[in-house]
């Protein structure tokens, strides 16, 4: 059987499997594939690629970028003996040999590992990044403040700005999706940003999540961009459908560091099924082309990646429990892949989940050492339409797992008192002044 027809039918069940007819047709199937995989040699995927190298320029990195020092250690070893590996060896041999596992090795060894080993592993895999505020420190856990508005009102994003940053949220950063992707709101939206960061020396830092062409074309008028953002996806014709390539992404991240704003300057999301959405799977299932999207992230040195887990749909994630095992795979494969892992731990209004599913994923990924998650108003995205998780949540999950915000973050919380606080509460009208 080729290794990608075993990778695919060893997956635990999936809606976007079973819409592309990859899937394993019973539960007997799926486990025969689960031990036909451990039996697996982790050389096997560095000499038979899921997509051909000549066709695919994500392949084509995978294998140009992989380090055979820090595959050494595991290279004896079959998928089946890599999870007792990682299960049982400590944080910084697990940590060491990022750059020598690819994102199918770690795909493989997902497929057989119960939630708890995906938790116990992931805990163990430390992926620090800096702007202004660390992210990704132990006994940490940041947020994305989303204050995304439908029609890109600037009196509605503030005034969501301040409220997440009221109740602790925004020390990943303040990324707003904009309902329209020009260079005017993008500017405008970046300007309004800088100045409530600016007036009230906030730790942290700004993205609008434009396309990145349209950020790239801000920076060359001027505005102040701290993080280029782009959705990317684990095949080259998948990338092609979102409007970028390697070279596109190479220019983007030059761009964002000549700025000098800060160390880590790139930000991505992916989501499981979006090649698959694409017409861009190449017959490959949907998570080890997740994994395979974090290799396109690992060569850019990201500050953020997160997997947005349930927004793409029901097609792809039927219900609580498949977004549930996803989430845990996709924070387990970046960590492992030495990728800065975040969730938005979210799902749209027609999958069979709810908001009782997103508190246990999100305990969970809590307890895992995930890097950051969205804080959201209400936890209901009114401009994107899906439900995803609150100020409130992070407040609960903080601490419950006593966990803190980014060190430079909270020690901007301790010294901001209540005048301070009523200051910014008061403040959005003057934050909206002059928006582009």
């Amino acid at each position: 059987m080729e290794l990608r027809e075993v990778l695919a039918k060893a997956t635990p069940l999936r809606s976007g499997d079973q819409l592309a007819g990859l899937a394993a047709s019973s539960a007997e199937e799926r486990v025969r594939a689960q031990m036909q995989l451990a039996d697996v040699p982790l050389t096997r995927f560095l000499n038979e690629p899921v997509i051909p190298y000549e066709s695919d320029e994500v392949t084509r990195l995978i294998l140009d970028s992989h380090d055979p020092a820090a595959f050494a250690p595991i290279a004896h070893l079959t998928v089946g003996d890599f999870r007792n590996w990682l299960l049982a060896a400590p944080a910084d041999a697990v940590t060491s040999i990022a750059k020598g596992v690819t994102p199918e090795m770690a795909a493989a060894v997902s497929k057989i590992m119960r939630l708890q080993d995906l938790v116990a592993v992931a805990s163990k895999c430390r992926v620090v990044t800096r702007f202004r505020t660390t992210i990704g420190l132990p006994g940490r856990m940041s947020t994305r403040l989303q204050p995304n508005d439908p029609t890109d009102d600037p009196e509605g994003i503030a005034a969501s700005i301040v409220d997440g940053l009221l109740l602790s949220s925004g020390d990943a950063c303040i990324g707003i999706n904009p309902a329209t992707d020009n260079v005017k709101t993008v500017i405008g939206l970046l300007q309004m940003v800088d100045r409530v960061r600016q007036r009230f020396s906030i730790p942290t830092q700004s993205c609008v999540l434009a396309h990145v062409t349209t950020q790239v074309e801000a920076i060359a008028k001027g505005a102040p961009v701290d993080l280029v953002f782009q959705s990317i996806a684990g095949t080259e014709a998948a990338n092609k459908s979102f409007g970028i390539d390697l070279k596109l992404l190479d220019e983007a991240w030059a761009a964002a560091k000549s700025l000098g704003r800060g160390e880590n300057v790139m930000y991505f999301e992916t989501g499981q099924g979006s090649a698959l959405s694409a017409n861009a799977h190449h017959n490959v299932d949907q998570q080890t082309l997740e994994a395979r999207a974090y290799a396109v992230a690992r060569r850019y040195e990201p500050l953020l990646v997160n997997t947005v887990v349930g927004f793409i749909g029901p097609e792809y994630l039927y219900d609580g429990k498949q977004i549930t095992r996803a989430g845990l795979e996709d924070h387990f494969c970046g960590k492992l892949l030495g990728v800065p892992l975040g969730c938005d731990i979210c799902y749209t209004n027609h999958a069979e989940a709810d908001q009782d599913d997103m508190d246990a994923l999100l305990t969970l990924l809590g307890v895992a050492g995930c890097n950051y998650i969205m804080g959201v108003p209400g936890a209901d995205d009114i401009m994107l339409h899906y439900q995803s998780t609150s100020f409130h949540d992070a407040l609960y999950v903080r601490q419950v797992l006593g966990l803190r915000p980014a060190p430079e973050f909270e020690n901007w919380l301790q010294g901001f008192d209540a005048a301070q606080r009523r200051k910014l509460s008061e403040s959005t009208p003057a934050l909206v002044t002059g928006f582009a």
